[in-house]
C-alpha cells in the first residue's frame, strides 16, 4: 500500500462527496431516514500522532535538525480518527 493511506488529500474528499451523491435513491433515502443523524465521517480510517506526523514531514521536506517537545503543553485531543464505518458500509 502507499506509505501515505494515512492522509486524508482533498482529492480523496471529493471522490467521497461525490460518491455519497450519486447513491442511488434507495440507498441515499436510507441515510436520511436512519434514527441517527445523517452524517458521514470521512477520513483515513487511521490514527497517527503529532510526533508522527510531525516526522513524516521532517522526512518529506528533508529536515536533519532536532524537534523540540514542550511536555507541560498537552498534544490536543487524544484521538483523532474518525469512525469512518459509515462510508465504507456504503463502498
Amino acid at each position: 500500500g502507499s506509505p501515505y493511506r494515512e492522509f486524508l488529500y482533498s482529492d480523496d474528499m471529493a471522490n467521497a462527496c461525490l460518491m455519497l451523491m450519486n447513491l442511488p435513491d434507495p440507498a441515499f433515502d436510507a441515510l436520511l431516514r436512519q434514527d441517527t443523524a445523517p452524517l458521514i465521517n470521512i477520513g483515513c480510517g487511521e490514527d497517527q500522532t503529532i510526533r508522527e506526523l510531525a516526522e513524516r514531514v521532517q522526512r518529506v521536506v528533508g529536515f536533519t535538525g532536532t524537534v523540540e517537545w514542550d511536555s507541560s503543553k498537552p498534544d490536543g485531543t487524544p484521538r483523532k480518527l474518525l469512525d469512518i464505518s459509515r462510508l465504507a458500509q456504503l463502498g
